[in-house]
Protein backbone atom coordinates (compact mmCIF):
# COMPACT_ATOMS: atom_id res chain seq x y z
CA UNK A 1 0.00 0.00 0.00
CA UNK A 2 0.96 3.48 -0.94
CA UNK A 3 1.75 5.79 2.10
CA UNK A 4 -1.04 8.65 0.64
CA UNK A 5 -3.75 5.34 0.23
CA UNK A 6 -3.24 3.77 3.95
CA UNK A 7 -5.86 6.29 5.46
CA UNK A 8 -7.25 4.77 8.26
CA UNK A 9 -4.87 1.58 7.93
CA UNK A 10 -1.94 3.86 9.51
CA UNK A 11 0.66 2.03 12.18
CA UNK A 12 2.23 5.39 13.14
CA UNK A 13 2.14 6.51 16.45
CA UNK A 14 -0.35 9.18 17.83
CA UNK A 15 1.41 12.59 18.16
CA UNK A 16 0.24 15.11 20.38
CA UNK A 17 -1.36 17.74 18.00
CA UNK A 18 -2.81 14.32 16.02
CA UNK A 19 -4.14 13.56 19.94
CA UNK A 20 -6.00 17.00 20.11
CA UNK A 21 -7.69 16.26 17.24
CA UNK A 22 -8.59 13.00 17.85
CA UNK A 23 -10.48 14.03 20.86
CA UNK A 24 -12.46 16.60 18.95
CA UNK A 25 -13.96 13.91 16.73
CA UNK A 26 -17.38 12.50 18.01
CA UNK A 27 -16.71 8.84 17.56
CA UNK A 28 -20.47 8.41 18.66
CA UNK A 29 -21.69 8.58 15.30
CA UNK A 30 -19.05 6.27 13.80
CA UNK A 31 -20.68 3.27 16.01
CA UNK A 32 -23.78 1.52 16.55
CA UNK A 33 -26.01 1.77 19.68
CA UNK A 34 -25.37 -1.77 19.73
CA UNK A 35 -21.70 -1.03 20.08
CA UNK A 36 -22.00 1.76 22.35
CA UNK A 37 -24.29 -0.09 25.05
CA UNK A 38 -21.46 -3.18 25.23
CA UNK A 39 -18.96 -0.22 25.54
CA UNK A 40 -21.23 1.24 28.68
CA UNK A 41 -21.02 -2.04 30.36
CA UNK A 42 -17.72 -2.90 29.57
CA UNK A 43 -16.91 0.21 30.68
CA UNK A 44 -19.20 -0.17 34.28
CA UNK A 45 -17.28 -3.69 34.60
CA UNK A 46 -13.88 -1.87 34.23
CA UNK A 47 -14.63 0.79 36.72
CA UNK A 48 -16.12 -1.77 39.22
CA UNK A 49 -12.88 -4.08 38.85
CA UNK A 50 -10.81 -0.73 39.64
CA UNK A 51 -12.43 -0.07 42.53
CA UNK A 52 -12.27 -3.43 44.10
CA UNK A 53 -8.75 -3.58 43.19
CA UNK A 54 -8.17 -0.21 45.06
CA UNK A 55 -10.47 -1.65 48.43
CA UNK A 56 -8.46 -5.04 48.57
CA UNK A 57 -5.03 -2.65 48.19
CA UNK A 58 -6.26 -0.75 51.24
CA UNK A 59 -7.26 -3.69 53.39
CA UNK A 60 -3.71 -5.31 52.26
CA UNK A 61 -1.59 -2.10 53.24
CA UNK A 62 -3.23 -1.90 56.43
CA UNK A 63 -2.80 -5.51 57.00
CA UNK A 64 0.86 -5.14 55.78
CA UNK A 65 1.25 -2.23 58.80
CA UNK A 66 -1.09 -4.33 61.87
CA UNK A 67 2.03 -7.05 60.86
CA UNK A 68 4.37 -4.66 61.24
CA UNK A 69 3.53 -3.33 64.00
CA UNK A 70 2.95 -6.87 65.77
CA UNK A 71 6.63 -7.09 64.51
CA UNK A 72 8.27 -4.05 65.92
CA UNK A 73 9.44 -2.73 62.66
CA UNK A 74 8.68 1.16 63.02
CA UNK A 75 9.51 3.32 59.34
CA UNK A 76 13.08 4.07 61.01
CA UNK A 77 13.86 0.16 61.16
CA UNK A 78 12.60 0.00 57.67
CA UNK A 79 15.15 2.92 56.38
CA UNK A 80 18.00 1.67 58.26
CA UNK A 81 17.63 -2.02 56.66
CA UNK A 82 16.89 -0.87 52.97
CA UNK A 83 20.14 1.42 53.40
CA UNK A 84 22.00 -1.23 54.64
CA UNK A 85 21.21 -3.81 52.03
CA UNK A 86 21.29 -0.79 49.56
CA UNK A 87 25.19 -0.04 50.65
CA UNK A 88 26.09 -4.17 50.27
CA UNK A 89 24.84 -3.81 47.16
CA UNK A 90 27.01 -1.56 45.55
CA UNK A 91 29.70 -2.72 47.55
CA UNK A 92 29.36 -6.04 45.37
CA UNK A 93 28.76 -4.00 42.24
CA UNK A 94 31.91 -4.61 39.65
CA UNK A 95 31.99 -0.51 39.18
CA UNK A 96 32.06 0.00 42.90
CA UNK A 97 34.82 -2.69 43.22
CA UNK A 98 36.86 -1.19 40.40
CA UNK A 99 36.44 2.54 41.88
CA UNK A 100 37.52 1.30 45.05
CA UNK A 101 40.80 0.13 43.85
CA UNK A 102 41.61 2.79 41.63
CA UNK A 103 40.86 5.02 44.33
CA UNK A 104 43.12 2.82 47.13
CA UNK A 105 45.78 2.45 44.67
CA UNK A 106 46.00 6.45 44.13
CA UNK A 107 45.78 6.81 48.04
CA UNK A 108 48.53 4.74 48.28
CA UNK A 109 50.58 6.91 45.69
CA UNK A 110 49.32 9.87 46.90
CA UNK A 111 50.39 8.97 50.35
CA UNK A 112 54.06 7.95 49.13
CA UNK A 113 54.50 11.32 47.29
CA UNK A 114 53.33 13.61 50.44
CA UNK A 115 55.60 11.42 52.05
CA UNK A 116 59.05 12.12 49.55
CA UNK A 117 57.93 15.52 50.19
CA UNK A 118 57.97 15.93 53.77
CA UNK A 119 61.69 13.76 53.65
CA UNK A 120 62.56 16.39 51.35
CA UNK A 121 61.86 19.45 53.07
CA UNK A 122 63.01 17.87 56.57
CA UNK A 123 66.27 17.14 54.84
CA UNK A 124 66.25 20.73 53.00
CA UNK A 125 65.60 22.17 57.01
CA UNK A 126 68.42 19.87 57.97
CA UNK A 127 70.75 21.17 55.18
CA UNK A 128 69.83 24.79 56.29
CA UNK A 129 70.51 24.05 59.86
CA UNK A 130 73.63 22.27 59.14
CA UNK A 131 74.88 25.28 57.33
CA UNK A 132 73.50 27.88 59.53
CA UNK A 133 75.44 26.61 62.41
CA UNK A 134 78.37 26.34 60.36
CA UNK A 135 78.89 29.59 59.41
CA UNK A 136 78.12 30.67 62.74
CA UNK A 137 80.98 28.77 64.30
CA UNK A 138 83.26 29.31 61.48
CA UNK A 139 83.56 33.10 61.09
CA UNK A 140 83.88 34.66 58.00
CA UNK A 141 87.50 35.50 56.70
CA UNK A 142 88.49 39.36 56.04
Amino acid sequence: MEPQAQGLLETQSLHEADEDVVTDVDFTTMISEEEKEELKIELAKLEDEISTLRQVLAAKEKHLVEIKQKLGISLMNELKQNFSKSWHDMQTTSAYKKTHETLSHAGQKATAAISNVGTAISKKFGDMSYSIRHSISMPAMR
